[in-house]
């Protein structure tokens, strides 16, 4: 490791002790930004990495709620506010009995560089709560998410602060969630995204992660000539993100072969259509049933307790969660033949991992790059609230395509390499990083 890097990770560390998710993602930009940076002394008198890997605010508190047994039952809550130079903090909120403060800095800090890469004007945030919505009935998942936002409430706003949903957290959650703030502030805003299309939500914007990480990893293959026709996907996840990244990966002539839950994953070699699409979407959405069931119907294999990596592919789109593929699975996908990886989770692949992707010289799109049309479509939500004008599916869908081309060019003019490899890494992290920045720097000591 670069002396430099070491010396930085070190005082991260013992500022942040015990927080692994946050001391991978800030290495990983430090890897990139710091010779950068060298090059650019503006950035290191003004000590801007250093302030950037500081959030601005952070907020925790507790979270009493009802269960329907009448007994009490008490959660933790967060809002990690991590830098508002180019916007109000924009950033998910996430419901799963993993949260942790290590765990939510490290999606905070992606997400500023991520908003940055949108273009729009987004400051990075991120929060949720360690209660898990698995197994819950409507009702107590509605007073838990009254009893969060009665807390969270006080710290949000339009020009705030804008939350969205994440793992655990969906339409259901974001209605009650809404609904409280409504109540508390006697006002109708664009506080949450992700919204009803009835009551202030975007066309598209559930689609948007998947779709984005797609258009992003047709964008990858066609710096080779490439494209996604004919391609064999595995895709892994079952959820929102994975489910609309299947769907455009067939409607631009891939084949999506796999999709999977905290269970196992099944594997269909002849591909899954939109029939079988339709299935998993009232499986998951409806039902919050397991993927096991898809291979009970359609008679294909099931893998209890493992993950897709082992499947021939020629494209991998990671969207379950952080850290899902490691450095042997890496190895395996590269040695099956895959020649992209796109990221539709955070940070889904290990550090190991990504090392194998680099040196195999394949395509590899990181997270805050390619799976950042969800947030790009959350802040196209935000400008229609604040004009009080929704937009057609296509033209939402067409500025979406727009953004991710964007993005990819920004990662090319940054990541391109002497001998012409694109190191998507490098491209997203100072890409996103010049913007916040600057601004920084325009804003003095703040």
């Amino acid at each position: 490791m670069d002396p430099r890097v070491q010396q930085f990770m070190a005082m991260i560390k013992a500022k942040n002790p015990g927080e692994n998710e946050f001391h991978q993602a800030v290495q990983e930009v430090a890897e990139s930004l710091i010779p950068f940076i060298e090059d650019n002394p503006k950035y290191k008198h003004a000590k801007i990495l250093e302030r950037i890997a500081e959030p601005e605010r952070t907020i925790i508190f507790r979270v009493p709620w009802l269960d329907d047994k009448g007994e009490i039952q008490i959660n933790r809550g967060f809002r990690i506010e991590m830098n508002s130079a180019i916007g109000p903090y924009k950033g998910g909120l996430r419901f799963h009995p993993t949260v942790n403060m290590g765990i939510l800095k490290f999606l905070a800090f992606e997400q500023v560089f991520k908003n940055s890469l949108t273009t729009l004007p987004m400051g990075g945030g991120k929060g949720g709560s360690d209660f898990d919505p698995k197994g819950k009935s409507d009702n107590e998942v509605m007073r838990f998410c009254q009893s969060f936002m009665t807390e969270l409430f006080r710290h949000i706003g339009a020009d705030t602060d804008v939350p969205a949903g994440d793992i655990g957290v969906g339409g259901r959650e974001i209605g009650f969630l809404f609904g409280q703030y409504k109540r508390l502030k006697n006002e109708f805003t664009g506080v949450l995204t992700g919204k009803g299309i009835e009551w202030g939500g975007s066309l598209i914007r559930p689609e948007a992660t998947g779709y984005g990480a797609t258009y992003f990893a047709q964008e990858m293959l066609s710096t080779r000539g490439e494209s996604l026709k004919g391609k064999t996907v595995c895709i892994s996840g079952s959820g929102n993100v994975a489910q609309y990244a299947i769907e455009k990966v067939t409607d631009m002539g891939g084949k999506a072969v796999t999709s999977s839950d905290s269970d196992g994953f099944i594997y269909d070699p002849k591909g899954i259509d939109k029939d079988k699409l339709a299935f998993i979407m009232e499986l998951k959405n409806v039902k919050r049933g397991r993927i096991k069931e898809y291979a009970e119907k359609y008679g294909v294999e099931y893998f209890e307790a493992k993950r897709p990596w082992g499947i021939k592919c020629d494209v991998a789109m990671p969207n379950a969660t952080q850290n899902e593929i490691n450095g042997d699975e890496a190895k395996t996908l590269v040695k099956n033949g895959c020649i992209c990886v796109s990221e539709g989770a955070n940070m889904p692949s290990t550090p190991e991992a990504v090392e194998v992707f680099i040196n195999a010289a394949i395509l590899f799109g990181p997270g805050k790059a390619a799976n950042a049309g969800g947030v790009a479509t959350s802040g196209l939500e935000m400008t229609q609230n604040s004009m009080r004008l929704p937009w057609s599916r296509t033209e939402v869908d067409e500025k979406l395509h727009t953004i991710m081309k964007n993005i990819h060019s920004t990662c090319v003019k940054y990541g391109t390499k002497e001998n012409g490899f694109i190191n998507y890494i490098d491209g997203a992290n100072i890409g996103g990083f010049v913007k916040v920045a600057n601004a920084m720097i325009a804003q003095g000591v703040v």
